[in-house]
Order: C-alpha cells, then structure tokens, then sequence
C-alpha cells in the first residue's frame, strides 16, 4: 500500500480509483487506514467473498492472502490481473500508470 500511496496523486489525475481489499473486520481496517492516514479506499474481506471472485490465492506458509493487482475499466471488464507469489512480488505504479495510459487510449 505504501507503493500505491508514493504515487497516488498520479492515479488520481488518470482518473482511476484505487480500491484496497483486505481480510481485516470492518473496525480493523478502519483503525489502519486512520493511522497510517490512507488516501484512498479500503474494503474489508474477512469472509473472502471479495477473493474468491477474483481468484485471489491464499498460502498459509506465507503468511495468508498473495498479493493481486488488477485494472477494471469503466464499464466493470477487468483489463489487467496480476497474482503475486510474494509482497514484493507486484508491478510497479510506472508499470500500472502506463496501462492505464494504454487503455484509456482505446
């Protein structure tokens, strides 16, 4: 999240949404979101409905949810996904800056 948040002025100039999903309670994730003063919008999962539909992995060895990016055009068709093996393992905002360019040019 700290990545999304770097470059979160930029997103929002592209006119993209970012939408955090996470398995916390609704209380949870709200507590984190005001500490850490989160710009954009967090949905809490803790019953998976959310990571399901997406095919979001989990991998108890590694500490629960795998990280999943991906990109929903304004009509609701997912027009990226990447599944990460690790918390490191996502694109970067150039990566995702540079797909939104290229989509919102079709």
């Amino acid at each position: 999240m700290a990545q999304l948040h770097q470059d979160f002025e930029q997103f929002t100039q592209k006119n993209t949404i970012i939408l955090v999903v996470g398995p916390e309670d609704a209380a949870a994730f709200q507590n984190y979101w005001a500490e850490h003063h989160l710009p954009f919008m967090g949905l809490p999962d803790p019953q998976q409905k959310v990571l399901k539909l997406y095919g979001q992995q989990i991998k108890l060895l590694k500490w629960g949810r795998m990280p999943a990016q991906l990109l929903i055009d304004k009509k609701g068709i997912v027009r990226f996904v990447y599944y990460g093996d690790s918390m490191s393992d996502i694109p970067s905002n150039s990566e995702m800056l540079d797909l939104i360019d290229r989509m919102n040019a079709e």
